[in-house]
């Protein structure tokens, strides 16, 4: 009986042993890895996302400054029924309106850059 459980026990730690050899080659095997590999986060995505975000941000406040700057130039221009009084004021009040314009613009644009 002792040589009976001696051999079982001999026996299962044999197959215990080869069992841990198999799984450790087939997790070494490349037929194995089926998994596409693992891309570590180096931060380029989120660069290259800020960077879209801030030229976006500079096209939008260009454009905006484009759009005021041509109804400024419309408006500075004299009308056929001024005086030219009339047209002096209306003149300065429009530089007024078109400096807090622009002003307003790159105020927007400041905050939007550094807001998160």
């Amino acid at each position: 009986m002792k040589s009976m459980a001696k051999k079982m026990v001999i026996f299962t730690m044999v197959g215990i042993m080869q069992i841990g050899f198999g799984v450790s080659v087939m997790e070494a095997s490349p037929l194995h890895d089926y998994y596409p590999p693992v891309q570590l986060y180096d931060g380029h995505d989120r660069d290259h996302m800020e960077r879209e975000r801030h030229e976006r941000m500079e096209r939008e406040r260009h454009e905006r400054e484009w759009i005021e700057n041509e109804r400024h130039e419309r408006e500075m221009r004299r009308r056929d029924h001024e005086s030219r009084r009339e047209w002096r004021e209306r003149q300065r009040i429009e530089n007024e309106r078109h400096d807090e314009a622009m002003r307003r613009i790159a105020h927007d644009f400041a905050d939007s850059i550094f807001d998160r």
